[in-house]
């Protein structure tokens, strides 16, 4: 289901002057649209696709997460080393805001078991729709113009220069300010493709380099050369459900021997043709990426997290007669299927032979990675433009009258309601920085 925007087409290339060009139809630019039309600013919002908000739909198609509902100084901290300057749109646009600027669209939300904040209808839709709706009809204010299908190639001089599908012409359109709000370079098919970082970057602005965020993991296995045919054929697929990651305090150091470890929850993820992909993983992206661009990563998992190693070893060691290894921890431990197969993939035959190594492992199997899946595969998307070449208000130093906000911006943060939750937040700054230029 797509939703498309009246569109203002602009026939030729002699330019067109506005108050505001807002380039980008993701939650941000959106919410930077909403911002000024209410305050009576006259908004002109252009996208590369046929209808705005392709990758909100898509976020929502299994429940859209509009935020979290756990307590602000815990919500902030999700975001690593960008939280100081995330507060700061936070401070706008929290938590609490995003559910009441949903309930004044007559959407509805509640608080799920893990602290999630979901719409009662759990579809992204019926909250686009009646976004789309006030943006074209505001109860006060000015209607949002928008102009579709047209695909930012840039500035020429003044005037930014559009591509309009199906026209031989530059579009060009001289704007008093612009906002960019054009994504990452996550899921490009929905138009997000990180081409605006050359761009950019042309106009001096410093740039920190694109790289997938809350993404998949290819493994290097226990020799060096991936899964197994055989695991991959039985097991890809397969969720692995109640286990335990965690990360060693200091990179490529086993978290039981490392002290204090960086991550340690318990919860699902999935396995991959390649490796290894879903919400655990995603939650630990961030740190096994990084780790990978000094060199190696680990994560350590623990196969049975609801007991100790003492009991662990206690059952393993429990004689098991003419039992098969396999019927022995299925029947003692409840190890089977998946787990059980990790086991023989990532363990040496001497250790799956020696109860107490293999106790260890059943509470501490390390699997080693090889590489982070590609950026276009990823959820969202670190680094973009540097948060040290912006105002508080989001506007680019380099050049003066043109703000940036979204995931363009380099922050990043896990699933959760986070990243819809800044996104949202930075457009309502970005917007509100616009007004006061204004």
């Amino acid at each position: 289901m797509t939703f498309t925007a009246p569109t203002s087409v602009l026939s030729d290339s002699s330019g067109l002057d506005v108050e505001v060009a807002i380039v980008g139809g993701g939650p941000a630019g959106l919410m930077a649209a909403e911002v000024l039309s209410q305050a009576g600013v006259a908004v002109h919002l252009f996208d590369a696709m046929p209808s705005v908000g392709r990758k909100f739909l898509l976020a929502g198609k299994g429940g859209l997460n509009l935020t979290h509902a756990e307590a602000p100084d815990v919500f902030r901290s999700r975001y690593g080393e960008r939280q100081t300057q995330v507060a700061q749109w936070l401070d706008q646009m929290d938590a609490q805001t995003v559910r009441d600027w949903a309930k004044g669209l007559g959407v509805d939300t509640f608080v799920g078991t893990s602290g999630r904040v979901f719409p009662q209808e759990m579809k992204a839709a019926p909250l686009l729709r009646a976004w789309l709706h006030r943006l074209r009809h505001p109860a006060s204010g000015v209607p949002v113009q928008f102009h579709m299908r047209h695909r930012w190639q840039g500035w020429a001089g003044e005037h930014l220069v559009f591509h309009r599908s199906g026209q031989d012409a530059a579009v060009r359109v001289r704007a008093r300010f612009t906002l960019l709000a054009l994504g990452g370079a996550s899921w490009p098919r929905l138009g997000s493709d990180g081409a605006w970082a050359s761009l950019l970057a042309d106009q001096g602005v410093s740039i920190a380099p694109l790289k997938p965020a809350n993404c998949g993991f290819d493994v290097l296995g226990r020799e060096g050369q991936g899964w197994t045919e055989h695991f991959r054929s039985r097991y890809a697929g397969h969720p692995l459900k109640s286990v335990a990651l965690k990360l060693g305090a200091v990179a490529g150091v086993q978290a039981e021997s490392a002290g204090e470890a960086r991550f340690d929850r318990k919860g699902e993820f999935v396995i991959t043709d390649t490796g290894v992909e879903g919400s655990l993983i995603y939650a630990a992206s961030a740190w096994l990426r990084d780790d990978l661009a000094h060199g190696s990563a680990c994560l350590t998992l623990d196969l049975l997290p609801d007991k100790s190693i003492e009991q662990v070893r206690s059952e393993v060691r429990w004689p098991r007669g003419s039992r098969s290894l396999s019927s022995h921890l299925k029947s003692r431990l409840g190890v089977d299927g998946v787990k059980m197969g990790l086991l023989h993939e990532l363990c040496s035959p001497e250790t799956l032979a020696n109860p107490d190594a293999l106790a260890a492992s059943l509470k501490h199997l390390s699997v080693p990675l090889k590489s982070p899946r590609p950026v276009d595969e990823a959820i969202s998307t670190a680094g973009g433009v540097a948060l040290e070449g912006l105002s508080p208000d989001l506007m680019l130093t380099k050049r003066p009258g043109v703000y940036c906000a979204g995931e363009m911006l380099d922050w990043e943060a896990p699933t959760g309601g986070y990243l819809l939750t800044a996104c949202l937040a930075s457009g309502w700054r970005a917007g509100q920085g616009i007004l006061t230029n204004l």
